[in-house]
């Protein structure tokens, strides 16, 4: 079982920055591909971005990508998503999950994630 705790969303205004981090439990979290997703009202949850287990090859939605980062310290067990000018489109609950088994092929599916944090909210203000 991996327990996944998110935090660092609030309320920002257009154009500013946010870091959201997610404290993952387990001794093995430095195998495990990590991922971002985010649902905004009355959508459907969608990926963000993604990093495998050694940190080196990162993935993102066209929609985020140039103004999010993501990156993992797998010896404080923690994945972050570095969000810069953000819009209020990107207003969303942002989730971070994990799959264990470390698969690449569809990683950008909510389907191919064994454990999900509870969410933390991001709201960008116009």
């Amino acid at each position: 079982q991996v327990q996944l705790v998110e935090s660092g969303g609030g309320l920002v205004q257009a154009g500013g920055s946010l870091r959201l981090s997610c404290a993952a439990s387990g001794r093995f979290f430095s195998t495990y591909t990590m991922g971002w997703f985010r649902q905004a009202p009355g959508k459907e949850r969608e990926f963000a971005a993604a990093i495998l287990w050694s940190g080196g090859t990162t993935y993102y939605a066209d929609s985020v990508k140039g103004r999010f980062i993501i990156s993992r310290d797998n010896a404080q067990n923690t994945v972050y998503l570095q969000m810069n000018s953000l819009k209020p489109e990107d207003t969303a609950v942002y989730y971070c999950a994990a799959d264990v088994h470390n698969t690449i092929v569809g990683l950008t599916t909510s389907r191919q994630y064994d454990y999900w944090g509870q969410g933390t909210q991001v709201t960008v203000a116009s």
